[in-house]
């Protein structure tokens, strides 16, 4: 009996060391492929980087120097309007007066706007119902019972300040970021 026990022990002595060989060797090459993997997997998600033209595309410059106190314009910002309004005494007056908890979106003009720089109101054009854009950045345009905007689509009324006072519209509309790099150069879509 005791015979066939020794071949046992020595088969068992040497396939032990073959499965160390064989767990090293699939180590090695799980730690080889993982290494060969990183600068690929690397290249592969900075190609998904937007590229300089379309980060270029993400800011949009504004000379605010030509904007008269009372006056607004349309411009573009990320192919979607942009309203700039440079608001008089008496319109900021009147936004100011009235109480926030009256609004459906409460907000102040100066959570609308840049401390010191009360005056220049910065918004999307864009409807906060469906996306329409509203009439009151231009000349001759109805601004509607609270002189701001008012959108023709479904009527919707925005006062002075943008803030939604009137019709379906949820939201007042919105304020992208922007910064003001001089008195005269507003950048929009770049964080302070």
């Amino acid at each position: 009996m005791a015979g066939p026990a020794v071949p046992e022990l020595e088969v068992a002595l040497v396939a032990e060391p073959d499965l160390r060989r064989r767990d090293i060797i699939s180590i090695a090459a799980v730690a080889f492929a993982g290494v060969g993997v990183v600068p690929i997997l690397g290249v592969a998600i900075n190609q998904m980087n937007p590229s300089t033209d379309v980060l270029a595309a993400l800011t949009t410059e504004v000379d605010i120097s030509k904007i008269e106190v009372g006056q607004a314009i349309k411009t573009i910002f990320q192919k979607q309007p942009l309203f700039v309004r440079h608001l008089t005494p008496a319109e900021i007056a009147e936004a100011d007066k009235v109480p926030v908890s009256s609004l459906r979106d409460p907000q102040t003009l100066a959570q609308r706007t840049k401390p010191g720089k009360e005056q220049w109101l910065i918004t999307m054009g864009v409807c906060t119902h469906l996306g329409c854009v509203p009439l009151g950045a231009s000349a001759g345009e109805i601004k509607g019972e609270f002189g701001g905007y008012f959108c023709p689509c479904h009527g919707s009324v925005y006062d002075t300040a943008a803030r939604i006072r009137k019709g379906p519209a949820p939201k007042n509309l919105m304020v992208p970021d922007y910064v003001f790099r001089s008195d005269s150069l507003v950048e929009v879509g770049a964080k302070a």
